[in-house]
């Protein structure tokens, strides 16, 4: 593999425009697609916050709802991300060809893969909030809940940079299905979205520890019941570590792809 593969990202502010264009496509269809992303964790959320929840007691020391809705939000910012740089990166990427019209302009591919980062994470912001802003309607607010809203913004950079490594090595949008069913399946299971890590047997504790969904969860959960949460720099750390080796790794792989 070329050494220039390898060479540090260099973003500039020049994927400020390509952000833009992405912007001004989407807007078009906002409406259904912020109503897309928000009614999945919506109905799991007040269907088993209210319906599980109302045959067990308090868990974790809240209420199942309050539980729930930290789960969802995280889970709601996740995926909204993943869609966005697994299936409209790689059609604007491989399908139709945008990247290549946009490389014959001085813009180079390390602004074009950090742009698609950016909106990704802009995209799944505004998931997170819908999210929060149920959650507030359904009387679960607090003033730290303010928190979770930079916070949907980070877990969006890292899980929009990790769905770009899988875009980079993807064949056809079927290889995507290999991402959901084998990695964020598990990890919605796995990070304590539905129920606590500690009911789970030792080894998959240590395993959900390494995830970055979890630490999503540890830093959302007391938020939004008002508490600061414990261990909140290692958590940031994480998240931030899994996105900039997610970016590398991602550039590395579109440099050698796209050079083919």
């Amino acid at each position: 593999m070329n050494a220039d593969y390898f060479s540090l990202p260099r973003p500039s502010l020049r994927f400020v425009p390509i952000w833009r264009r992405n912007f001004m496509v989407w807007k078009k269809m906002a409406g259904s697609s912020i109503l897309g992303h928000l009614a999945d964790p919506v109905i799991y959320m007040l269907g088993l916050g209210y319906g599980l929840g109302g045959m067990l007691p308090q868990v974790s020391g809240m209420s199942y709802i309050a539980f729930l809705s930290a789960g969802t939000v995280c889970y709601s910012t996740m995926n909204s991300a993943s869609f966005e740089a697994l299936y409209s990166g790689f059609a604007r990427m491989h399908e139709q060809r945008t990247w290549d019209a946009i490389l014959n302009t001085p813009i180079t591919l390390d602004d074009i893969v950090f742009s698609e980062i950016a909106w990704a994470a802009s995209k799944s912001l505004l998931s997170g909030l819908a999210v929060l802003l149920v959650i507030w309607l359904v009387g679960l607010h607090s003033p730290l809940s303010l928190w979770i809203i930079p916070l949907a913004m980070l877990v969006g950079l890292c899980f929009a940079a990790l769905g770009l490594i899988v875009t980079a090595l993807a064949p056809a949008y079927d290889f995507f299905m290999y991402y959901f069913t084998l990695v964020i399946t598990p990890m919605v299971l796995l990070c304590g979205v539905f129920f606590p890590v500690d009911q789970l047997p030792p080894l998959l504790q240590t395993v959900s520890s390494a995830l970055p969904l979890t630490h999503a969860i540890n830093l959302a959960r007391p938020l939004l019941n008002d508490l600061v949460p414990a261990h909140f720099m290692w958590h940031i750390a994480v998240l931030l570590g899994y996105s900039l080796a997610g970016f590398y790794v991602s550039l590395v792989l579109f440099r050698k792809r796209l050079s083919q």
